[in-house]
C-alpha cells in the first residue's frame, strides 16, 4: 500500500478506477480509493485555463463555436450591439407597452433631471441634457430592458460633494462646469476600461454592507443640504457634513422665508403619501411616477399667479431652449485641477457603475432574463463618454426611474427613446415655462427621492447576520456624515478589505466527530451527536492555505492537539496516535502552505503521532507531488475520505503484532 506505487496516480491523466478492499471490525470488506492527481497540463496550458477562470468566466463567446462566418459576423453584431437581437422581433404590441412606460418615466425624469442637476451644483439645463443622449446611446449598446438611465442622486451628490471642495462653482461657474464634463469623461473612461478588459470583479469590493450605510450616509446629507431650497435660503455653507450644514442653519434664520417653508412642507407632504401609497399597492405605481411632474406644474402655477405676493419664493428663472450644444472643447484636460477631475470621475464612476448592473441584474432577474456585466459596463462607459461631448454629466441606471419603467410594462430599452424624445421635445418648446419653478419644488423632489435609499430593514439584517458586515455599513454611514462622502467611502471599503483579509489570515478551523450510524464527519460543536474516534483527532481546515495563514494553521493545529491532549488526560481516554486534517475546503496550496504542511508532520513525528491529509484537491495533489512532498508522507499519508483514513489506519494498527513485556 505503498503511497507512490498503490494510492496516487501518477499524472498520465488516467482515470482512477482501482480500488481495492481491506477487512474492517464487523468483518465487512472497506473499499480503499485512489487519491488521484490531476490530468498533466504544460504551464502555458495551466495560465490560459487560470487567465480564462479570472476574466472570461462566463464563456462569452461560445456561441461562436462551429458557427459560419456569416453567422459569426451576426452574432458579432448581436454582441457588441444587442438592439441587432431584438430588434427583428420587435412589433406594434411592443412599441405600445415602450411607449406608456417611456412617457410615464419621462415625467419623473424631467423634474429628477433638473434637481439632480442642482444637487451636483450644475445648471438645471445640464440635467435635462443628461436625461436625453445617454438613453439613446443606451438604447443601442445596454442589454437590460427595463433600466431607464439619467442622472443619480449619488452620482450627482459625489461630483457636487469632490468638485465644490476645490472649485466654488458660484465664483467660477465656467472652470467647475469644465471639471464636471471632463469628470465624465473620466468616469466613461474607467467603466469603459472595467468592461472591456472584464475587470468587473473590482466593483464587487463596494460590498452590499457597503453600500447600505454609503446611501443612508448619503440620503441624510442630501436631505440636510436640500435646507437650503426647503427653508428659502440665501448664504448656505458649502461643506457637505452634518455639523457645519446644521450650523449654518440656525446661523442665518433671518434669511428663513414662511412662504418658502409652507410651499416645501405641503408638496414634501404630498409627495410623502403618494410614494408611500404607490409602495404600499404596486397597483398605484403611477402615483408615484407622476406626482413630482405634478407638483412642479401646480407649484409653477401658483407662483406664476401669485408673484406679485410671492416675493420670497426663489425660482429657477431662464433656462435656454435647444438641443444640448457640444462640450468637447470644455473639457479640461490640462491644468493644476486635472487630478481633481480623475479622481471625482473615477469615484463617481464606480458608484454609478455599480448601482447600473445592480438595478439592471434586479430587474432581469424578476423577468427571468440575464444582463452581461461587462457588456453593461462598456454600454455605461460608451454612453458617459458621449455624454461628455454634448454637455452631459454622469448618468446610469436609475433605480426609481427603472422601477416606475418596469411597473408601467415596459418591454425592450425602446422605452428610453420614448423618455429622450419626451425630454427633446421638452428642450425645444416647452423650457420657458420652467421660469417660475420654485427651487423649493426641486428640494423637496430630492428628499423624496433619496429617502427610499435609506433602508433600515437592511441594516437590521445586517446586525443579525454579519457583525462584521455591520460594522461596515455604520463606519460608512458615519464617515460620511461626519468626515466626508469620499473619505467615508474609503473607510468602508478599507473595512470590507479588513473582513477579507481577516478570513484570508484567519481561516476557521474545527475538530470533526463520526455521526453515529454513517461514515459522515461533521464539526462535534454543530453536531451534539458527533462522536470522537479513539485514538484519533481529526480536524477541518476551511480555506485554502497560503503564506498569509500558513503561520497561524501551523499553531492553531499544534493548539488544537494540546487541548485534545489535556482533555484526553482529563477523562482518561485512549491517548493521540494520529492527527487527520481534512482537506475538502482547502481549494488551492501555495509554497509556503506545503512547507507548513512538512513542518508539521516532522514536528509530529517526533511526537510519535501520525499526520495524514484526507481527499486534498487536484490543485493541492498536484503542488504536493510536485514539491515531493508526497513522499515524505511513506505509506497511509493521503486518504480520500476521513472515513477511509479511520478504517484503514484502525485496520493497520490491529494488524501490527503487540511487543513482548
Amino acid at each position: 500500500m505503498g503511497l507512490s506505487s498503490n494510492r496516487v496516480e501518477d499524472l498520465s491523466g488516467h482515470a482512477c478506477n482501482d480500488s481495492f478492499e481491506l477487512p474492517i471490525s464487523n468483518n465487512e470488506p472497506l473499499e480503499v480509493h485512489r487519491v488521484c492527481l490531476p490530468p498533466h497540463k504544460t504551464t502555458l496550458q495551466k495560465l490560459r485555463q487560470r487567465l480564462l477562470e479570472v476574466f472570461f468566466p462566463d464563456d462569452p463567446l461560445h456561441k461562436f463555436k462551429n458557427q459560419t462566418c456569416l453567422t459569426k459576423f451576426l452574432l458579432g453584431l448581436q454582441f457588441f450591439f444587442p438592439v441587432f437581437e431584438w430588434g427583428p422581433q420587435y412589433n406594434l404590441k411592443l412599441l405600445r407597452a415602450d411607449i406608456i412606460s417611456g412617457f410615464t418615466i419621462a415625467s419623473l425624469a424631467i423634474p429628477q433631471g433638473i434637481s439632480y442637476a442642482k444637487l451636483a451644483n450644475l445648471p438645471p439645463i445640464v440635467g435635462l441634457y443628461s436625461s436625453f443622449v445617454p438613453p439613446l446611446i443606451y438604447s443601442v449598446l445596454g442589454s437590460s430592458r427595463h433600466l431607464a438611465v439619467g442622472p443619480v442622486s449619488i452620482a450627482s451628490l459625489v461630483m457636487g460633494t469632490m468638485l465644490s471642495e476645490v472649485v466654488s462653482y458660484t465664483e467660477e461657474p465656467l472652470l467647475y462646469l469644465q471639471l464636471a464634463f471632463t469628470a465624465t469623461l473620466f468616469a466613461g473612461l474607467f467603466q469603459a476600461s472595467l468592461g472591456f478588459f472584464r475587470l468587473g470583479f473590482i466593483i464587487d469590493f463596494l460590498s452590499k454592507a457597503t453600500l447600505v450605510g454609503f446611501m443612508a450616509g448619503a440620503a441624510v446629507i442630501v436631505s440636510m443640504q436640500q435646507l437650503k431650497g426647503l427653508l428659502g435660503m440665501i448664504h448656505f455653507t458649502s461643506k457637505m457634513q452634518i455639523i457645519p450644514v446644521l450650523s449654518s442653519v440656525f446661523q442665518h434664520k433671518d434669511e428663513w422665508s414662511w412662504q418658502t417653508i409652507v410651499m416645501g412642507v405641503c408638496f414634501l407632504a404630498f409627495l410623502l403619501t403618494t410614494r408611500q401609497i404607490s409602495t404600499r399597492n404596486p397597483k398605484f405605481f403611477w402615483l408615484s411616477a407622476a406626482s413630482p411632474l405634478a407638483s412642479v406644474i401646480l407649484s409653477t402655477l401658483i407662483v406664476a399667479l401669485l408673484k406679485s405676493k410671492a416675493h420670497g419664493i426663489q425660482t429657477i428663472g431662464h433656462l435656454s431652449k435647444g438641443l444640448n450644444p457640444p462640450s468637447m472643447n470644455m473639457l479640461y484636460l490640462s491644468g493644476p485641477y486635472l487630478p481633481l477631475a480623475i479622481k471625482t470621475g473615477i469615484v463617481s464612476g464606480i458608484l454609478a457603475l455599480t448601482e447600473g448592473i445592480a438595478v439592471g441584474r434586479t430587474f432581469a432577474a424578476l423577468k427571468n432574463y440575464q444582463v452581461d456585466g461587462n457588456k453593461e459596463m462598456m454600454a455605461i462607459g460608451l454612453m458617459n463618454m458621449a455624454g461628455c461631448c454634448s454637455s452631459c454629466y454622469v448618468t446610469t441606471g436609475s433605480f426609481s426611474r427603472s422601477a416606475v419603467n418596469y411597473n408601467a410594462g415596459a418591454q425592450t430599452v425602446v422605452s428610453n427613446i420614448i423618455m429622450a424624445t419626451a425630454v427633446l421635445i421638452t428642450l425645444l418648446f416647452l423650457m420657458p415655462l420652467f421660469y417660475y419653478t420654485p427651487i423649493v419644488i426641486l428640494a423637496t423632489i430630492i428628499i423624496t427621492a433619496v429617502i427610499g435609499l435609506i433602508d433600515f430593514q437592511a441594516a437590521f439584517r445586517l446586525w443579525k447576520v454579519d457583525k462584521l458586515d455591520f460594522m461596515a455599513c455604520i463606519c460608512s454611514f458615519f464617515g460620511v456624515l461626519f468626515i466626508s462622502v469620499p473619505l467615508g467611502l474609503a473607510i468602508a471599503v478599507g473595512v470590507s478589505v479588513f473582513k477579507i483579509l481577516l478570513h484570508v489570515t484567519r481561516p476557521n478551523t474545527g475538530v470533526l466527530g463520526n455521526i453515529p450510524g454513517t461514515q459522515v464527519y461533521q464539526n462535534l460543536h454543530r453536531y451534539r451527536t458527533a462522536v470522537r474516534i479513539p485514538s484519533f483527532l481529526i480536524l477541518a481546515v476551511e480555506a485554502p492555505i497560503y503564506f498569509a495563514n500558513s503561520t497561524y494553521l501551523q499553531e492553531r493545529v499544534l493548539r488544537w492537539i494540546r487541548e485534545e491532549e489535556e482533555r484526553i488526560v482529563a477523562n482518561k481516554e485512549t491517548e493521540i496516535k494520529c492527527v487527520i486534517i481534512d482537506m475538502t475546503a482547502v481549494s488551492s496550496i501555495d509554497s509556503s502552505g506545503i512547507d507548513t504542511i512538512c513542518e508539521l508532520r516532522r514536528t509530529l513525528d517526533k511526537r510519535s503521532l501520525k499526520l495524514v491529509l484526507a481527499n486534498p484537491g487536484g490543485n493541492v495533489m498536484e503542488k504536493l507531488h510536485e514539491s515531493d512532498a508526497l513522499e515524505s508522507f511513506g505509506l497511509n499519508g493521503i486518504y480520500l475520505t476521513v472515513s477511509e483514513a479511520v478504517a484503514d489506519i484502525s485496520s493497520f494498527w490491529k494488524k501490527e503484532p503487540e511487543l513482548p513485556i
